[in-house]
């Protein structure tokens, strides 16, 4: 995995290659509808996209709730790309953008099925399972080490 990149998006321009993947990953394969997937929200988002040997494979956005927290979502990454630490490394990269910017708390609501890649992170479990676009999710946060 030496040829992989990942970086702030910039959009306009990378955000066909955004939408390409979440459509992929999120409507194709999990069914998500459409409106709930691309819900209005993306253009006061930052995001951010991965490259694997030049070819853009992961992405995940970054939205800020106020001034004391941030969400990362909408994480994906293509089929071919996935089981190779990509969506941590995007994940770990978003938390340091977001401690850069002195956010002290990131929530996620993960899939269940993903929510061991947040445990390796040091988020930690809040509340019930839910459903959202009809998959199981469980909010999740994390406490960042920043000085407020």
């Amino acid at each position: 995995m030496n040829n992989l990149i990942i970086k702030i998006a910039k959009l306009p321009e990378d955000f066909p290659a955004i939408a390409a993947i979440r459509k992929s990953v999120f409507q194709e394969e999990q069914k998500v509808d459409p409106a709930l997937e691309f819900d209005g929200k993306d253009e006061i988002s930052n995001h951010l996209i991965a490259y694997l040997d030049q070819q853009a494979v992961g992405t995940a956005r970054i939205r800020y709730l106020d001034d004391n927290t941030a969400k990362i979502e909408r994480l994906a990454v293509l089929s071919v790309a996935r089981r190779q630490g990509i969506g941590k490394k995007m994940t770990e990269l978003a938390l340091e953008i977001i401690a850069n910017q002195n956010i002290p708390e990131v929530v996620v609501h993960a899939q269940v099925y993903i929510k061991n890649l947040y445990k390796q992170l040091d988020f930690i479990e809040t509340g019930e399972t839910f459903t959202e676009a009809d998959i199981l999710h469980i909010k999740m946060r994390k406490k960042l080490n920043i000085y407020k």
